[in-house]
């Protein structure tokens, strides 16, 4: 495969500042950029039984269903496994967990009950667009957060001349402010080695998350005044990239492993 491109942040476009959600993982168009890479790194056995269980609705569509649900009677109860609390000082182990779940332990739990083959039709579609979503969640760092400040949606900041918090900087401010064309995001950063694919894919959640950790100190590096702009924005691009990437690839390495364990270890031997 080709070489990563230089980032994105070299690039001239005229900034796209739109609103979103604080509380979802990269925005809609964030998302969409993980579903979009996905689909390049699954096995045809794996596109065949994602389909066939989502029905009408798209991989893409389906990345930003259980944020789209989050609010009914329903599905209220998930409203904590988009996120999780793990300390400076502490490791998710030895970290005090949240008594309705985190991502993490709902991400597993969902990867796990998928493996079984024992759900019914509208358990399995639940658990797979689950699972879609979480991948992404807990890719921007954010959302592995410090206990602190809610995942930095407390943190007011001035991002390009308009009032927001520092949670939405991170999942569409920055994203938008290149572009908000997933399908030309996804283009221009879907470039891994194939090293990078396989090693990217054998990684734990639990390690996905500590990545995710390891950026606190970029992401909070701010001004006194909290007025940040294109220097921070091109400083923080790059981690913003990478994680849409790891996350579409990884997301693909889930689903395969769900549905063609063996197809998946034949196309890295």
């Amino acid at each position: 495969m080709k070489k990563l491109p230089l980032v994105l942040a070299v690039v001239l476009l005229i900034p796209l500042l739109a609103g979103a959600s604080s509380s979802a993982m990269w925005g809609r168009v964030g998302h969409f950029i993980t579903g979009e890479i996905a689909k390049d790194y699954m096995t045809e056995t794996t596109r065949a039984e994602v389909a066939r269980v989502l029905g009408d609705m798209s991989l893409v569509e389906a990345t930003v269903w259980m944020d789209q649900v989050r609010p009914t009677d329903e599905y209220r109860h998930t409203a904590d496994w988009h996120w999780v609390t793990v300390p400076d000082d502490s490791t998710y182990a030895e970290a005090h967990k949240n008594p309705n779940g985190d991502i993490i332990e709902a991400l597993e739990r969902k990867i796990d009950a998928l493996k079984t083959g024992e759900l019914s039709e509208e358990e399995e579609r639940d658990a797979l667009k689950m699972v879609i979503h979480m991948v992404g969640d807990i890719h921007q760092p954010l959302h592995v957060g410090t206990g602190e400040d809610r995942g930095g949606n407390d943190v007011a900041v001035t991002y390009l001349g308009r009032d927001t918090n520092l949670h939405r900087v991170w999942d569409t401010g920055m994203i938008v402010s290149w572009n908000d064309d997933y399908q030309l995001w996804a283009q221009a950063i879907n470039h891994p080695t194939d090293e990078l694919v396989e090693q990217w894919q054998q990684a734990t959640v639990r390690r996905w998350a500590e990545e995710s950790r390891s950026y606190r100190d970029v992401i909070y590096d701010l001004p006194e005044d909290k007025v940040i702009g294109w220097e921070y924005r091109n400083r923080a691009l790059p981690i913003v990239e990478k994680r849409l990437l790891q996350a579409g690839v990884r997301m693909a390495g889930v689903l395969n492993d769900i549905y063609d364990p063996e197809g998946m270890a034949e196309a890295v031997q």
